[in-house]
């Protein structure tokens, strides 16, 4: 049996197996029932590893074993694999959360808490930057940036940036208008746009951005990222952001989003033109 590395490497990544795995399951696949000779044989794996492989394989719900000697394994069912996988996953991520929560209630944060705050004084200004690259990591960032803000939000992105922020930021940006934080979000509003930006309407003033290509998110006028590139010319995987908490550079590049401000026209105004 001859499977191309291509396919065995999908399958560890969408199966989170080792190289090993796939060889046997796929090998298992291929035969429906066989001896672990075989399928080390077929799956070119080391019979001194086989059983293993297979008792890993059988304990994640890929194989069965037969009874009787010699010792045969069955393949379950792709789809059925599928489902089992999912189930697992879903469990996993749930003793997680589970875990994740009783943490929150307990003295470990608290101190977790303790080393931050304590460690933070020791941190020059110049130092509360960086680079986070990966668009998931920057928004990512971006709503940890957005939770915390207790003044002020100001949003200038693209067409392309105004659909992703309000996919991924509109509920913290809802629940932030409820506590009467105050939100400026500078956007091309278009036939794209349009109908994304008069939901938001009801959170956040928004304006109509003609003639400028900016991609930045200002909080409480001291924290501030910054997209270095136009998300038309840069692949999500190396999209970069810049990430600073200083609020000389912040309230100075407020400063100047106030004063283009003033000269843009309301989202109201234009959205049932275009």
């Amino acid at each position: 049996m001859i499977v191309k590395e291509e396919f065995l490497g999908k399958l560890r990544q969408f199966f989170g197996l080792n190289l090993y795995e796939v060889k046997i399951w796929t090998a298992l696949l291929s035969r429906g029932v066989s001896t672990a000779g075989e399928l080390s044989d077929i799956g070119d794996v080391p019979r001194s590893r086989a059983y293993d492989v297979l008792e890993s394989l059988e304990k994640k719900g890929f194989v069965i074993m037969k009874l009787g000697k010699p010792i045969k394994y069955l393949a379950v069912e792709p789809g059925e694999v599928v489902e089992r996988v999912k189930r697992n996953i879903r469990d996993e991520a749930d003793r997680h959360i589970s875990r994740l929560k009783d943490l929150n209630n307990g003295d470990v944060l608290n101190e977790l808490h303790t080393l931050h705050t304590q460690g933070i004084e020791f941190v020059e200004p110049s130092d509360l930057s960086g680079a986070i690259r990966g668009r998931h990591n920057i928004y990512t960032h971006l709503e940890s940036m957005i939770k915390k803000a207790e003044k002020s939000v100001i949003i200038m992105t693209t067409s392309k940036g105004i659909l992703r922020k309000l996919e991924v930021l509109g509920p913290v940006i809802q629940k932030l208008a409820k506590k009467n934080i105050k939100i400026k979000i500078a956007a091309p509003v278009n036939k794209e746009t349009k109908s994304a930006i008069k939901d938001i309407m009801k959170f956040a003033d928004v304006k109509d951005l003609k003639k400028m290509d900016a991609r930045f998110v200002i909080v409480d006028g001291k924290e501030l990222m910054f997209m270095v590139m136009h998300d038309d010319d840069v692949h999500p995987s190396y999209d970069v952001g810049v990430w600073v908490n200083t609020p000389y550079f912040a309230s100075a590049l407020e400063g100047l989003f106030e004063m283009s401000w003033s000269g843009l026209n309301s989202a109201g105004k234009v959205i049932n033109k275009v």
